[in-house]
């Protein structure tokens, strides 16, 4: 009965636990308020940013120019490449280095319907795309065949990186390619691909591509409600494909994804079968950045053969990893903070950008390997702790 006092002052002294209604609202809050926080400023750039530039008057410390909308559409775009870049990388364990392929056919699908819709206003004022009249071509080719129907353009760019995606897929996990071989054949479709596209007999414009457009649906892509339009479709197919991709993670499918990545073997005495599994994320992956391309080609304004070459689609993994891989969100992240970072380096000092990426990326790889979304994590549970 003596030691009684002493247990009872130890009690006291311990810390006192939350509610039982209070702690899973903690706990919810604690594990979704970087999420939230991340799309909530998704939401309020998509709705702001039309106000701050077709509204605030030009000469308003406010106002958002022209070329800052573009950046920050261009930037959603590339988001939404480093968002199926972690889908497959990060929550199946496949490295592609070949993601710019996808990107670039959605955006040559796209590239091809505007160049159509110049039609007579092009510097030769004929039918043909101003680069197959300087070609002395005298019909469009095969490949071309409905390319002036919008509603067959969204078709092709959905079917065709879908297609070959597919297909390389198909064969590359049947043949049980992984880890590195994965990643360098990849790398090889894409120099292939770009070195088909910079031939002028392909009939994609060899290493101009495609330029000068002027019109989509029959409206000027010139006046601000069109780009305005364009950047407000950008913003909310981003949105889009985060919930989608959030809705797969947490699915079944995506738990057998992430049971893939760690233990494949295991996965296959269990009876999965994993080249349906790979095979379905992998064509998800790239029609995901077949449409990124196809959002992207109007609001810049050019696709040419550049955004296939391997750099480009290293690129796309770097985003993933600076942000944090197997996060969702960090991809989004690290998008927004490589691309920002590229755009003020090359203006500022240009001839430093490759030294301060190849610096970051060796930075992330050593001591970040939870990307920036990891950082803070764990600075959140350590103030916590």
């Amino acid at each position: 009965m003596s030691a009684l006092p002493r247990d009872i002052a130890a009690a006291q002294a311990l810390p006192v636990a939350p509610s039982a209604a209070m702690a899973p609202a903690a706990g919810w809050t604690q594990r979704h308020g970087l999420r939230l926080s991340v799309l909530g400023l998704l939401l309020v750039i998509c709705g702001l940013v039309p106000v701050l530039n077709l509204v605030v008057p030009a000469g308003s410390a406010l106002h958002m120019s022209d070329y800052a909308v573009a950046l920050i559409a261009k930037i959603m775009c590339y988001a939404i490449c480093a968002l199926a870049m972690d889908l497959i990388w990060g929550y199946t364990g496949i490295l592609s280095l070949g993601h710019g392929v996808f990107f670039a056919l959605g955006g040559y699908a796209m590239g091809m319907y505007l160049m159509r819709q110049i039609g007579r206003d092009g510097n030769y004022q004929s039918d043909l795309p101003d680069f197959m009249v300087f070609l002395d071509w005298k019909k469009l080719p095969w490949h071309w065949a409905f390319s002036d129907s919008f509603a067959a353009t969204l078709v092709f760019i959905v079917a065709v990186p879908g297609l070959l995606a597919f297909v390389f897929g198909f064969f590359a996990f049947r043949s049980r390619i992984k880890g590195v071989y994965f990643s360098i054949i990849t790398q090889a479709m894409t120099f292939a691909t770009m070195l088909l596209f910079f031939r002028n007999e392909t009939g994609f414009g060899g290493n101009n591509g495609f330029t000068d457009f002027k019109r989509i649906l029959g409206i000027a892509i010139a006046r601000p409600s069109t780009r305005m339009t364009l950047f407000v479709i950008t913003g909310c197919t981003l949105l889009a494909f985060y919930l989608l991709a959030r809705w797969l993670v947490a699915s079944k499918f995506g738990r057998v994804l992430q049971a893939l990545r760690d233990a494949e073997s295991r996965v296959m005495f269990t009876g999965y079968d994993p080249l349906r599994y790979k095979l379905s994320i992998w064509v998800i992956s790239a029609v995901m950045c077949g449409i990124a391309g196809a959002l992207y080609v109007p609001q810049v304004g050019i696709i040419n053969p550049s955004e296939m070459s391997p750099a480009a689609s290293i690129e796309i993994a770097i985003w993933t990893a600076v942000g944090g891989r197997a996060s969702l969100v960090g991809p989004i992240v690290g998008a927004f903070f490589v691309n920002g970072a590229k755009s003020w380096f090359t203006q500022a000092f240009p001839e430093f950008w490759l030294y301060f990426l190849g610096a970051l990326f060796i930075a992330v790889t050593l001591f970040l390997p939870q990307g920036i979304i990891g950082l803070v994590s764990r600075r959140k549970k350590e103030e916590r702790a």
